[in-house]
Order: C-alpha cells, then structure tokens, then sequence
C-alpha cells in the first residue's frame, strides 16, 4: 500500500475516542448523539435495509443525516457522537466528509438493538471523559425545517437538564395521527420547560382525536436531552442488564480507522429496546419544551409527499418526473436514466429507481413494509439492495450480466484504493474511462488512463488505486464460472476488511 496517497474517506473517523479538547468536555456544550440505524422499508424503493432512508436525498440536496449533523453545527454544540451499523460506517463517514463534520467518534453496534442500548453506550463513552455533560440524543431521520429554531429549543431545556431533569420535545401536533406517540405536559418546572406527566404510544384513532382536542398534548419527537450520568443513573435502575452490558461492550471495544467497534460478545445478549420503553416511560423528573416549527419523521411516502412542492393540481415531481393531466400525485425518478410519465393518475404515489418500480394508492402508502416482506419471500435482491453498492473506496454498479460474464461501473474515489486481492473463480478486464488508475498485478504497477486498459489473469494478486485529484470510473468485464462478491482473498486493506 503506497502510504502517500491521502485517503479522505477514511480520515473522517480519526478523532480519538476520549479526546479532551475543549469542544468535546467544556459543560456549556452540548454533545448531539445522532443514532444512525434503521430498516430502509417504509420508504423503498428509495430507501432499503443496506441504505435507510436518512442517507437518501429524500427534500432537498442534504440527506437527513446530513441534515441532522448541520443542524448542531453552532455555537453552543460540540461535535457529534454518532452510532451506528457496521454496514453503515463507511456512509457515515463519506457524508459527513461531505459535509466537513469531523465527529468526536463513531461507535458500531455488532448488531441493531434499538435505540437504548446505543444512547446507553453513547452515555458512558462521554462519561469517561466528562461524566456530567449534556447530551442531546437525536434520531437522524427526522425532518427538521428550521435548524435554528430548533436550536433555540435545545437552548430552552438546557437549564433543565444541567439541573438533573431529563428534557424531550414535544411537537405542536395538527391533526389526530396515530404512528406517532404522544406527550402530555404539567407544570412549569423551568422557564419554556413544562413538566411531564404522561405518554401515551401510538393510540387509536379515538385516543388520538381526545388527545388533539386537549392543549397540554404533544407529538413525541423521540429527542432527548440530559447529562450522561443522569441517563447512565436512569438506566442502571429501569434497565441494569442492558447498563451492564454495554459498560462491557464499551470496554472491550476495538478500535480502527478511528472507528469504535463495540464488543460483539458483550452487545450479543443485550436486549433490544427501545429507550422510551426502558427508560423515559419508568423514568421520574422528565420535562418537555414545545416546538412548533415544521417537523415530520417522514415515516412514510404520504409523508414524504406532504413535504414535496406541488403545482396546483396537488402533483410533485422529483427527478426524471412527467406529469400529463394528473391530481394530488407524487411521481419521482431517482435515476438518471429512468424516465417516469404519469398520464391521467390521481392520488397515486409513483417512485422508480434502476431496479425497481412502486405504484401505490396515497392512501396506502403505510402498507410499502408488507411489500418488503413480499419480495424478501421471493428472495428478491432489490427487497434489500441497490444495483449500485458504496464501498469505503467509492461505489460500483452492476450494469450487465449474463453466463459467465458481469459487467460493472467502478468510482473509485481520489485517493482511495481497494484492498490488494486475488480471486478463484474469476478474471477481469478493467477499462478506464475518466481519471487515472494504478494497478498493481503480480509484481508489476502500472498507469492506466483513459481510453486505456488492463486483463487481470485469474487468481493474479492485484489492487487498484486512484492517485489523482478527481474520481476514477472505469469498467470492469468479469468473466469465469462464479461471479459473487465473496470470491475475494484480502492481504491488505486500508479499511481493516482483513481478517
């Protein structure tokens, strides 16, 4: 591996775990928590298990991760803990390259277990360091319009929280919705903070509609804001198994590219939870602070097409999107060689992607999961995956296939490298078509431009690499007698794929 080649997608995660500079311990800051998991169902075809929704540009250029990690870029905040999948890691930290974030870590759960076990161990990794910050935990798929606005309400619930109290949000609600929970406010216990007196998750519509006529009611916003030892306090007494646990994930963690990895060991046993079950509906001096700003966790593509600019037939179009004699319908291409027309359709939501079409009634649009499942029954790749796969070094995307053949678009970031590798089962023609590439076979480098190209024999030892500036496509012609991802033999590899 040539160690000069700068390597931007693997940077992003070197900030050390424990780090003592001022923007991660001084008290007067306020360390968001981006919780970064989730199942890619309620919004595919756009969203799918190995990219959720909140790594899509679903309103607007940003993702919503993206989103989330701007919106506490300002003064008041210090940088980002986030948590998230070992399959995510490496979109993580691309999109917060992107964004130039540098967070103060970013810890891997071995495995999903809803979001108790993650702020839990968030709660103790800031604990080591600065036992009594706050901490503002914070789902990353979530639309927020107004960033500032609601900045001043984290500022609002501050001095609540410095004084023990754990503070949520609460959203002005505008109708009787039943996929969100609810909050219903008390007292005054700080100034703008009112107490809490009770949850009620996701009522029936009745519920929902008593709920909205009352004034103390509020949409949950699933946000919370605390001192790490109040929350490491609340959870060793309402959920002490999970404490326990993720105390010895924590401890036996491993550490690369700036990575933390949570012990799997340690996380296999704990208990998937989410922390309103464990910990806030058990837990005493909760308060809440009101928003009123424009929110929606965009759990669905109604949801989605609420926040979507319409003409005045109450149609949206978004990418490669036609609409001729259509009302009240969301039509959206996400790719750029996918044409999607719409002619005479009303209340119908219309999403297409490379690999994959849905129509639906906009009144059915809750009911995209069970087509999910459909398609996971099936065995169906596209229930899961994308036609297009990121890697740490960039992405590739399989544009042809046949018997023995397997034709693939190859980005290759600027600086990055794949891992050095051999195959058993097949050889590669790799031909440049923007950028340069060097490629190691055996024990010859060479430097390939575009218009130019290369045969990898089978079984040969190899690596490609991008020494330049911009990014590097090439395609890749495979061909032998087994074409699947895992033929690979890694002996080196910058992203600690090795085993």
């Amino acid at each position: 591996m040539d160690g000069n080649l700068r390597d931007d997608h693997a940077d992003i995660g070197q900030a050390e775990v424990g780090r003592t500079d001022a923007s991660a311990t001084d008290l007067g800051l306020i360390t968001p928590v981006l919780l970064a998991g989730g199942a890619g169902t309620r919004l595919w075809p756009a969203s799918r298990a190995r990219m959720p929704k909140q790594f899509v540009p679903l309103i607007g250029e940003d993702c919503l991760f993206q989103a989330a990690a701007r919106r506490f870029e300002a003064a008041g905040f210090a940088a980002p803990i986030v948590v998230t999948a070992e399959a995510f890691r490496f979109i993580v930290t691309e999109q917060l390259n992107a964004v130039r974030i540098t967070p103060q870590a970013v810890l891997i759960e071995p495995a999903a277990r809803n979001t108790a076990p993650a702020a839990i161990a968030a709660a103790l990794l800031l604990a080591r360091t600065t036992p009594d910050a706050l901490m503002l935990l914070t789902p990353t798929d979530h639309l927020i319009a107004d960033a500032a606005a609601f900045r001043t309400a984290v500022e609002t619930g501050a001095g609540a929280a410095r004084d023990g109290r754990i503070v949520t949000f609460g959203i002005g609600p505008t109708h009787a919705e039943t996929g969100y929970g609810w909050l219903e406010c008390g007292a005054i216990s700080h100034p703008g903070v009112r107490s809490l007196t009770r949850f009620t998750e996701k009522p029936p519509v009745e519920v929902a509609e008593a709920l909205l006529a009352n004034p103390d009611c509020l949409w949950n916003a699933g946000v919370f804001l605390l001192r790490a030892d109040v929350l490491i306090a609340a959870a060793s007494l309402h959920a002490p198994a999970i404490v326990v646990a993720a105390k010895a994930a924590l401890e036996a963690a491993t550490h690369d590219l700036g990575f933390v990895r949570l012990d799997p060991a340690a996380w296999d046993g704990i208990a998937a939870i989410s922390i309103d079950h464990a910990i806030m509906e058990k837990a005493d001096g909760l308060s809440v602070v009101r928003f009123d700003g424009r929110w929606t966790d965009l759990g669905s593509w109604a949801a989605v097409f609420a926040e979507a600019g319409r003409d005045a037939s109450g149609t949206a179009l978004q990418g490669n999107a036609t609409a001729l004699g259509c009302e009240n319908t969301l039509l959206r291409s996400d790719h750029d060689g996918v044409e999607l027309v719409g002619i005479g359709l009303k209340n119908v939501i219309a999403v297409a992607t490379r690999d994959a079409v849905l129509v639906a009634d906009a009144g059915s649009a809750q009911s995209v999961r069970l087509a999910v499942d459909a398609l996971k029954a099936r065995g169906a790749p596209q229930a899961t995956g994308f036609a297009r796969e990121h890697r740490p070094w960039g992405c590739y995307e399989t544009i042809g296939a046949g018997d023995r053949f397997q034709v693939k678009r190859i980005h290759v970031h600027p600086g990055a490298a794949l891992s050095l590798q051999s195959h058993l089962h097949r050889a590669e023609h790799w031909i440049v078509v923007q950028g340069t590439a060097r490629v190691t076979v055996g024990e010859t480098v060479s430097l390939i431009s575009e218009n130019q190209s290369i045969y990898v024999p089978l079984g040969a030892i190899h690596r490609l690499e991008n020494p330049g500036l911009v990014p590097m496509i090439l395609i890749e012609v495979q061909t032998g007698a087994y074409l699947g991802e895992d033929d690979i033999i890694r002996y080196e590899d910058r992203y600690a794929r090795v085993p």
